[in-house]
């Protein structure tokens, strides 16, 4: 068992090949292998957004704190707030994050790998 204290990894910017605007990652776990998991913890500040991305084996996301979007490319844009969870099933298509214009949203996200390299 591994136990990572709080503060005991550094929080990163956001890439800006990821998200555009103001974003916060802290890491909080990468499974060793053979898993192919990672979490976060990411903040959004207002406005900001992930770029279109695909997770094909799935991805949770559990909003923390904040008022959110999300969307699957062709699909609607739900609303996304705290205790809900956002369960993306596998899927090849693009997905989007955005925090709402008016305030940040944090969430925590449970992405699946479909290799043993994880990078949350």
């Amino acid at each position: 068992m591994e136990i990572k204290r709080a503060g005991s990894q550094p929080s990163a910017k956001g890439s800006p090949e990821w998200f555009t605007g103001t974003v916060r990652v802290d890491p909080l776990f990468q499974a060793p292998d053979p898993a192919r998991v990672s979490g976060a913890s990411v903040t959004f500040e207002p406005g900001a957004r992930t770029a279109w991305h695909t997770h094909p084996l799935g991805q949770t996301l559990i909003v923390t704190a904040g008022c959110g979007w999300v969307q699957r490319e062709s699909g609607p844009i739900e609303e996304i707030r705290p205790r809900r969870f956002q369960m993306f099933a596998r899927f090849d298509r693009s997905d989007d994050v955005a925090a709402h214009h008016l305030q940040n949203c944090s969430l925590l996200t449970v992405p699946f790998f479909l290799s043993s390299a994880c990078a949350a």
